[in-house]
């Protein structure tokens, strides 16, 4: 699907596209915008819930690497970005009390709460470029598609309440390109890391590849092989068993876009930052 904007933004810098997405002019979808700066998701907590979050994505890196912690009540995120602000700056926000979605917003400024820590977490959008320079056909940043996420039986370690099966995303790769898929995505621990999963979908428990759980449907094309990557949307489904009284969430496609480089690693920091009684 065309759209004017978002074409013209492509070609923006990171500080215009934030501006884009602040104003709540742009709220689409966010692979391919930004090149070169990391992308996250975002899960927003009480601070009573925190701590048990932050071990769950410990006990669970590979679909929730975290690249970024709040202080308790600050919607900023220095190690991110200076200018970063957790409430405006993501195209799309899920708001969920009692794992019930209750709204969809562009702008959470006036639902902050001063108990809320701020959780970012890598994205596989960060490894796109990588994969792109390389030759590879990314078809839902051509087609301009917010990339399909499953639901899977893979299965998670608990921490508190939180716990579940891991969520994937999937990009159709050209069979001869999955080897060099899987050496590119190794460089990028922070974003998910190699693919989990390659070829039958139902060996992971996805029962319908048309029909995603979130995003949009692609088609598999001749010559092209399904290929599944933790994803960052893991969390959404976490939080969905826990049931805290109100969580926040990006919109699963519509991402926190950093002003660090995708090829630093913020997720270094993370733990000492928590040591610094991040969330105290």
């Amino acid at each position: 699907m065309f759209d004017p904007l978002y074409e013209q933004l492509k070609k923006s810098s990171v500080r215009d596209v934030r501006a884009s997405i602040r104003s709540g002019t742009y709220i689409g979808q966010t692979a391919g915008l930004a090149a070169g700066r990391l992308q996250a998701n975002l899960a927003i907590l009480e601070k009573d819930h925190a701590d048990d979050f932050y071990e769950f994505c410990q006990l669970n890196k590979r679909p929730c690497p975290l690249v970024g912690l709040s202080i308790v009540g600050d919607p900023h995120m220095p190690e991110l970005g200076g200018e970063i602000d957790l409430r405006t700056d993501v195209p799309g926000y899920n708001v969920y009390r009692y794992a019930e979605l209750i709204e969809q917003r562009s702008d959470i400024s006036d639902l902050w709460q001063s108990n809320f820590v701020g959780f970012a977490l890598g994205c596989s959008f960060t490894f796109e470029r990588a994969l792109r320079e390389a030759g590879i056909t990314l078809r839902h940043i051509s087609e301009n598609k917010t990339v399909p996420m499953f639901r899977t039986s893979i299965a998670l370690k608990d921490a508190g309440p939180f716990g579940g099966g891991m969520v994937v995303s999937m990009r159709p790769i050209q069979v001869e390109k999955v080897d060099l898929v899987f050496s590119i995505c190794g460089g990028f621990p922070h974003a998910h890391g190699e693919p989990v999963h390659v070829g039958e979908p139902s060996k992971i428990g996805i029962a319908d590849i048309g029909a995603p759980d979130w995003g949009d449907a692609m088609e598999i094309e001749p010559g092209e092989v399904p290929v599944f990557w933790a994803c960052g949307v893991t969390p959404q489904n976490a939080l969905a068993r826990a049931r805290p009284p109100i969580c926040i969430t990006h919109t699963p496609g519509r991402m926190l876009i950093a002003d660090v480089a995708e090829t630093d690693r913020p997720d270094l920091v993370v733990a000492e930052n928590y040591r610094s009684s991040a969330l105290s």
